[in-house]
């Protein structure tokens, strides 16, 4: 069967793309071999917010005393914390799945692609017992779950982010390997659904990629809700009983030591969805990590095959994903754009979350360029304070000579929101002095960014 376009993987950029090529006409196919939706919907974002919603609302009733209010006990019905995460899911996937199979022009095939060749610009494609072709291929396959080789392990029943969600009951004691997004968002909605949580990290802080006082104060906002964090510590040997305990061996600046858990949930990376796509069948090129290899267009090495979404390994989020998939058909309608132009902007959703755009401190520090700088605490913020949300900090970074945005960091009461001022300034190209001067609404988080920008010095 020969298409116009072909579509692996039905992440958060493939199936935008087939909406836009179907409606305009053209035969597409969309191969899928797990679920429509891709992690976001199903295993990622929408379901995991979800639970840290309900992981939230049961935190802030505890917190009575402090507003005025009395709760009494709070008892949680985890598997109605599962029935509302399970139905927001579902509506999303179901939602996404027959817009898919009900769109004109549109084939979708349930299973697995895979290159076997190319003939004649036709590039063909294996699923099950069918073989497709068509002159356009679009990847849009993801990421899964990095695992490292630790002794024992393969041995452990251990969880990843998608076991988390299938989970029936509130371990006792999780045990997290890995101090990043997945393991800092999903250990503290567990402590806070009444889990003792351990986070095992192998460097000197969490959350690597940040700056260290950024990296500090996420440590202090987990451990002030009894969450133990090991750091410098690395899983050497895992093992399990017959009744289900964990013993995870470390190896820390102090020797060996031993933590038991009743879970154990690995939240060590992601890697590339590429094995499956048989890339050398046609030539594609992919680097070290595994990642495939594109311009700054999205297009790979061979003509007519694009990589879209996690697998091109230029962003790891949905809303990089789909943006993507609008990058791509912009070029394909002849409108010049280039994935460099755009400011990466992300976000953690630890309680109270982090939000960042463009460079970090430590980026600007290494990057030659004379950077001025502005860090204010949220203790100093009087919305915050109103809130009784005081954990976190807000730093800027600006280009001394070019009076333009390099970044910004937002860790604290709606970090996220907060920082995407920073991020729609950024896509402007307008100097700080735009804000500086613009009139803020009282009382916010964001109306201290004029006073913010006005306390800018030389980075020491």
């Amino acid at each position: 069967m020969q298409y116009d376009a072909i579509l692996i993987g039905a992440g958060q950029s493939a199936p935008f793309i087939a909406a836009k090529l179907a409606g305009d006409g053209k035969k597409i196919a969309l191969v899928e071999g797990s679920k429509i939706g891709g992690s976001c919907v199903n295993y990622g974002c929408i379901p995991t917010k979800t639970l840290i919603a309900s992981a939230r609302a049961i935190y802030m009733a505890g917190r009575g005393d402090e507003y005025g209010f009395s709760t009494g006990p709070i008892e949680v019905n985890f598997a109605r914390v599962m029935e509302r995460v399970n139905t927001r899911r579902g509506e999303a996937h179901s939602g996404m799945d027959g817009w898919m199979r009900t769109m004109e022009n549109l084939t979708v095939y349930d299973g697995y692609g895979q290159f076997i060749g190319t003939e004649d610009g036709l590039h063909q494609i294996q699923v099950n017992d069918d073989v497709i072709s068509a002159p356009q291929v679009f990847l849009n396959t993801g990421t899964s779950p990095f695992i490292p080789s630790i002794d024992g392990l393969d041995e452990v029943d251990y969880l990843t982010n998608k076991e988390m969600l299938e989970l029936t009951d509130v371990p006792e004691h999780l045990v997290i390997v890995g101090g990043g997004y997945i393991g800092l968002e999903m250990g503290q909605a567990f402590r806070r659904f009444g889990a003792d949580v351990t986070i095992i990290e192998s460097s000197s802080r969490l959350v690597t990629r940040e700056d260290e006082d950024v990296a500090a104060s996420v440590l202090e906002i987990l451990q002030a809700e009894g969450i133990a964090v090991q750091l410098n510590s690395r899983a050497t040997t895992v093992s399990q009983d017959p009744d289900g305990t964990v013993h995870v061996t470390l190896d820390t600046p102090d020797g060996l030591t031993q933590i038991e858990g009743s879970h154990l949930l690995m939240a060590t990376g992601r890697r590339p969805n590429t094995l499956r796509l048989n890339l050398d069948a046609v030539g594609v090129e992919t680097n070290e990590r595994g990642f495939i290899v594109t311009d700054h267009k999205l297009h790979t090495n061979i003509e007519g095959i694009w990589a879209i979404g996690d697998v091109n390994g230029r962003g790891a989020f949905t809303h990089t994903s789909y943006h993507d998939h609008e990058l791509v058909m912009d070029v394909l309608n002849g409108i010049d754009r280039d994935v460099t132009e755009r400011n990466m902007a992300y976000a953690m959703y630890i309680d109270p979350p982090l939000g960042r755009v463009g460079m970090s401190e430590t980026q600007a520090r290494e990057s030659g360029k004379n950077v001025l700088m502005t860090v204010k605490p949220m203790t100093h913020i009087g919305r915050a304070l109103e809130q009784g949300e005081t954990f976190g900090l807000i730093k800027i970074l600006v280009d001394a000579d070019t009076e333009q945005f390099l970044g910004a960091t937002a860790l604290g009461y709606h970090g996220d929101d907060v920082v995407q001022v920073v991020s729609y300034y950024m896509a402007t190209g307008v100097t700080y002095h735009a804000m500086k001067t613009a009139l803020p609404i009282h009382p916010t988080i964001s109306e201290f960014y004029p006073t913010l920008l006005g306390e800018l010095a030389p980075l020491a």
